[in-house]
């Protein structure tokens, strides 16, 4: 089974919530991007295997096994990664092990979002894929791209 459209829609509607709290532009969905989201995601499924993929995007990966089977949410990926934030110290902005999914997730300066899904029932992997590329760990980058909380996180 791969991401549909209502996957997508969730996973980028999660993605644009997380970045208007850190004053980052929405990105919008690419079908190039999900396309080659979506390869790597199946591919990911038949190796059993978190590994990224050899481009030059941005990537964020998730993996999930359930027994008995689920459907797994689209925004659940993008809830996982942003939760790393608990992790990154705005103080001292920059690649903090840990944290990259959650800095490419909010990265000011990436525009476009591929989404790929691939489950067996019991085992799915998602694959984010951005452009242009976060974690850019050139000085004034990470200042730049992974901006504070602007609006208060609310209680769920």
């Amino acid at each position: 089974m791969a991401a549909d459209n209502s996957f997508a829609a969730e996973f980028l509607q999660a993605h644009n919530e997380y970045r208007s709290k850190h004053g980052a532009p929405p990105l919008t969905l690419d079908p190039n991007l999900n396309q080659s989201a979506q390869a790597w995601a199946q591919n990911l499924l038949s190796i059993k295997t978190l590994k990224h993929s050899n481009t030059k995007v941005g990537e964020n990966l998730y993996y999930t096994y359930s027994s008995p089977p689920k459907k797994v949410p689209g925004r659940a990926a993008v809830d996982s990664w942003y939760n790393e934030i608990k992790k990154y110290d705005f103080n001292k902005p920059g690649f903090i092990s840990g944290t990259g999914h959650f800095t490419q997730v909010v990265w000011k300066d990436s525009k476009q979002l591929g989404v790929g899904m691939a489950t067996d029932g019991t085992t799915t992997f998602v694959v984010g894929q951005y452009l242009p590329a976060g974690n850019i760990s050139n000085a004034g980058y990470f200042e730049k791209n992974v901006l504070p909380l602007q609006v208060p996180i609310q209680p769920k």
